[in-house]
């Protein structure tokens, strides 16, 4: 007889992890705090809608439910950076043919929940957990429900129940760090049933210390993400006056003020919410785990948060087939194995908010990012640019991000030359002398 795992939360990770999980003949229930999202409706105003890219895509192939998503996904081919005078500009995210995928991430939500119910997995909504024993593996859901599971994986979001419980136990590591920035969402509506932006891109209007984003939906809206501190001057504590927020619409985002007619509205309806770093460790209490961002929540600014969820899915399954599903050699062997992987994630993620806000719209970042161009296309196996390590691979966020510093070491060095005097064999011949230690 299968075990019977208990999932709780049944947002991206947990509904993906449940659909494997049935495929390999367990007993498979998910409880979930809220009401179904599929006859309530998502939340508005807090999405941040999703970048799903090659790490996230792999385990939906696995679970075999990519084609009910991919009519759903909207290829983004690189950003396109809008001045302040409006003016565009494009930057590629890789090579010929590369791109990340843009997709609501309360529609994905529904087709993963979907396909869970599909493949015969038993999905309890209103089901909040008060507490959880974790010697007997007993949870215990605040209206007077208990269960108990041979397993119980915490997929339970930044604010985990389950993670909340590890807390009180025995050398338990636990941070939470909120930058000085939140995020406002806003919605460029389609005229004429035709998309106000070209959709194939990820639009950024970069203003230093703050930035506007904005992805396609498939309906042809644009969700529009507005990254700004919540004090100092400019700040959301600055903008208290519909004339106060169509004033600095107007100095630093004017071509997409011309796409938003109720931005005022839209401004003071929608909430204003924070963006937190969690750490922990270990992830697991005997037969009890976290995944996802129950055990490591980072920032979006690389777009790798669920993808980042979505490969713990598939790393746990190979591991735990691996080893024959041995629950207790499994479990911590994964936390300890994948720690320093969410750990380097976390550090990607706050870094590449400078550069998205900031570096993007420097020349010398403009610069390095052509001469990383001509080195990859002249060496493709030996040199493969950071974001396309984090984005286009499997290569693991450990690795890639120490590569990544030892590829900004050696372009920092040449950058000091003229790019007439840049030899891209000696770039090559620096790289892996780095490499080695050298």
């Amino acid at each position: 007889m299968k075990d019977k795992i208990s999932i709780i939360g049944a947002g991206l990770v947990g509904s993906l992890l449940a659909v494997i999980l049935k495929q390999k003949g367990f007993d498979v229930q998910i409880f979930e705090k809220r009401k179904d999202p599929r006859k309530s409706g998502a939340a508005g105003g807090r999405s941040i809608n999703l970048a799903l890219s090659h790490r996230g895509i792999r385990p939906l192939r696995v679970a075999g439910v990519y084609e009910k998503i991919e009519p759903y996904l909207i290829p983004m081919h690189g950003r396109m950076m809008h001045d302040q005078a409006g003016e565009l500009t494009f930057q590629p995210y890789g090579k010929e043919g590369q791109f990340i995928n843009s997709v609501s991430r309360a529609q994905l939500n529904e087709l993963l929940i979907e396909s869970a119910e599909e493949a015969g997995v038993e999905v309890f909504f209103d089901h909040k957990c008060g507490d959880i024993n974790f010697d007997s593996n007993m949870l215990h859901f605040e209206h007077g429900k208990e269960m108990k599971s041979d397993l119980i994986i915490g997929t339970d979001g930044a604010f985990s129940a389950i993670r909340k419980k590890l807390q009180f136990t025995d050398r338990f590591n636990f941070s939470q760090h909120y930058i000085e920035h939140g995020y406002k969402e806003l919605e460029i509506q389609p005229k004429e049933n035709t998309f106000r932006l070209e959709p194939n891109y990820l639009h950024i209007w970069p203003r230093g210390n703050f930035m506007l984003i904005a992805l396609p939906n498939a309906d042809k809206t644009f969700t529009c993400t507005l990254f700004f501190p919540f004090e100092g001057n400019p700040s959301f504590s600055t903008l208290k006056t519909k004339a106060d927020v169509e004033a600095f619409f107007e100095q630093y985002f004017k071509d997409a003020l011309e796409l938003i007619p109720d931005l005022s509205e839209q401004f003071f309806t929608n909430p204003t919410s924070s963006l937190v770093t969690t750490k922990c460790e270990p992830w697991h209490k005997n037969r009890s785990i976290l995944l996802g961002d129950a055990a490591h929540a980072i920032v979006p600014f690389y777009g790798q948060g669920m993808n980042s969820g979505f490969e713990d899915v598939r790393l746990f399954v190979e591991l735990a087939e691996e080893l024959d599903w041995n629950w207790d050699k499994i479990l911590p062997l994964y936390s300890s194995r994948r720690k320093k992987d969410a750990d380097a994630i976390s550090e990607l993620a706050l870094h590449n908010f400078i550069e998205m806000r900031d570096h993007v719209a420097d020349p010398d970042f403009l610069r390095r990012k052509k001469l990383e161009s001509q080195i990859q296309e002249k060496y493709p196996k030996e040199w493969i640019p950071l974001y396309s390590m984090v984005t286009f691979s499997d290569i693991p966020y450990s690795e890639a991000l120490k590569l990544g510093k030892l590829q900004k070491k050696v372009m920092d060095e040449f950058l000091e030359l003229k790019e007439s005097e840049v030899n891209y064999d000696q770039v090559i011949q620096r790289f892996n002398a780095l490499k080695k230690g050298d």
